[in-house]
């Protein structure tokens, strides 16, 4: 009887596992072969990221994850809510805003007791009504304002929208690829760009030099090792600005690459400085000794640049950013957590999507997913964890008139409403080379079918 007790009292005794810390990682405009890990499968052999090669190695490589959308700020609304950005209205870049009632990502943690911060690119909203800034910031225009310390950020350093990869405040002063790390001391040529960093309400950094992804590590590693030191667990979102326009490398990152042209030169040294503060990011966990137990994503908001001249890479894959084949929305995927049972150095074939990362945060940290409609992500652990290879549901995709129906195997993509619907195999023909829908008209309809059904949970298209 008294050993019976005293294995019930050890038992209660046992405190539970701590709640693991979350980094959420994402890269802007970076393509599917912009990253060394994937140049054996036709990525670009001028890839330059040993650091997320070696994440890549640690964690789970999602070989099809896609970002909700082929342009940013959908897909960031995504990540936020877990559903799909036409729900919330944000249906392109600088479209909408995350609005007051959604009850977003930051807020549900914040209100579990973590300490949340934001680092980087917001672009779900405007950051101030008081004077001009970026695309959509204006005196009195509180139309849009929304700002991620209204959204459950307790710590900001946050732009609304874009801003050079290097000197991040200033304009190049002859074009985006020149070399120009010097420090810009005429004043014919030190410009503002017009976006600014917020820190809170009313309140911008007014100088900053370097580049701009260190610059975004500085406030984020700060802000990990304060939280880690006082024992809290921590939400870090870091939504980098590399390798998005205009993109400029500082002379090192630059010179790892002078065998290229200047804006090919500037691209790759954008990417491996990006790559560089990633490698900061996960030095900084492990250095405060909470690496274990941190989950820890990152991905990019959609395929590289669709200019054809933009040195970017979607590697095999058709199309660019603003297509929905698979170059548009197929991006680099990266997950890992030691302590929650993930696999090392191993690939998944399912599709993911961005909007797949609320509910797989939310159940990390142990909280219950929303119940209410229009929630289109999965938990992603469960499969992660079994090494399960199918989804239980198709992705849906739309941007303007394009729209695509993605499953396990099977893809639905037209170029617009009132063009046909092409069909592909993407297990044998992930570049889309090969149109089934001729050859498989049932397939085809009852795709379609789902599409529609699917479609018509959306708000009306615009």
């Amino acid at each position: 009887m008294l050993a019976s007790l005293l294995l019930v009292a050890c038992a209660a005794s046992v405190e539970p596992p701590p709640p693991p810390n979350v980094v959420v990682m994402m890269a802007d405009d970076l393509g599917w072969g912009d990253v060394g890990y994937h140049e054996s499968l036709g990525g670009s052999p001028e890839a330059f990221t040993p650091h997320l090669d070696a994440m890549a190695q640690a964690g789970v490589r999602l070989e099809r994850f896609y970002s909700a959308s082929p342009v940013c700020s959908p897909t960031r609304a995504s990540v936020m809510t877990g559903r799909h950005p036409h729900r919330i209205g944000v249906t392109n870049a600088n479209a909408g805003h995350l609005p007051d009632e959604e009850e977003a990502l930051g807020e549900r943690l914040r209100d579990a007791g973590y300490a949340t911060g934001f680092f980087g690119k917001w672009h779900l909203g405007t950051l101030t009504a008081e004077r001009r800034d970026a695309n959509r910031g204006r005196p009195g225009n509180t139309e849009h304002l929304a700002p991620p310390w209204e959204h459950g950020f307790a710590e900001t350093f946050a732009t609304e929208s874009k801003v050079p990869t290097y000197d991040p405040l200033w304009k190049p002063p002859t074009g985006p690829y020149k070399t120009w790390w010097e420090p810009i001391d005429d004043p014919a040529f030190a410009l503002p760009y017009g976006t600014a960093y917020w820190t809170g309400p009313n309140q911008d950094v007014k100088e900053l030099r370097g580049d701009d992804s260190d610059l975004i590590v500085d406030r984020a590693e700060a802000f990990i090792e304060r939280e880690a030191h006082a024992g809290r667990p921590f939400f870090a979102v870091i939504w980098f600005h590399a390798p998005h326009l205009p993109v400029v490398a500082g002379e090192e990152d630059a010179a790892r690459f002078a065998h290229l042209s200047d804006y090919e030169k500037h691209y790759r040294g954008s990417v491996a400085a990006l790559d560089d503060a990633v490698g900061r990011v996960r030095a900084t966990l492990r250095d405060a000794g909470v690496a274990e137990n941190t989950l820890v994503t990152f991905c990019s908001d959609n395929g590289p640049e669709g200019n054809t001249k933009a040195p970017g890479s979607a590697g095999p894959l058709r199309g660019r950013k603003r297509d929905l084949y698979e170059g548009g929305v197929r991006v680099p995927g990266l997950i890992e957590w030691p302590a929650g049972g993930l696999p090392n150095g191993e690939a998944t074939t399912f599709p993911a999507v961005t909007t797949d990362l609320f509910p797989t945060v939310l159940a990390a940290v142990g909280l219950e997913p929303p119940t209410d409609a229009g929630r289109d992500g999965v938990n992603l652990l469960p499969a992660l964890r079994a090494g399960e290879t199918l989804r239980d549901r198709p992705i849906g995709f739309v941007y303007q008139s394009r729209e695509a129906w993605t499953g396990d195997r099977y893809k639905l993509v037209r170029t617009g409403r009132d063009r046909p619907w092409e069909l592909y195999d993407l297990q044998t023909d992930p570049a889309e080379a090969d149109d089934l829908a001729a050859e498989q008209p049932d397939r085809t309809r009852e795709m379609a079918a789902a599409f529609t059904a699917w479609r018509a949970t959306l708000p009306p298209a615009k």
